[in-house]
């Protein structure tokens, strides 16, 4: 599996989002979404991002919510890189279910 299918793969967890966020960047290797915040600066909500060697999955509300994370499996949590970031190598790697679960609780903390 290409680095671009677990783009698409994670891509795809954002995009019921982005009606209800703002879309920063939607292009091959990056797909970007803020949370409005009447007032105030937008701030990241979450992002699916082709790196070198891997593709990252930020999360942004996790960091700001850390009892999100109370539950994720070990599978998740050793795709864990610093408080809000996940990295994938393959699609089978993504634990798509929590995954898609984890963003929504997310969504729903904002």
């Amino acid at each position: 599996m290409s680095e671009n299918t677990v783009f698409v793969v994670l891509k795809g967890l954002l995009e019921p989002y982005a009606d209800k966020l703002i879309l920063k960047h939607d292009n091959e290797k990056n797909y970007y979404l803020d949370e409005a915040i009447s007032g105030s600066k937008a701030q990241m909500f979450a992002a699916a991002q082709i790196k070198k060697s891997y593709t990252s999955f930020h999360l942004f509300p996790v960091y700001c919510h850390p009892e999100l994370l109370s539950e994720i499996s070990d599978e998740l949590k050793k795709r864990m890189q610093g408080k809000s970031c996940f990295n994938f190598k393959t699609v089978e790697q993504i634990p798509l279910d929590e995954l898609e679960v984890l963003t929504k609780k997310a969504f729903e903390s904002l």
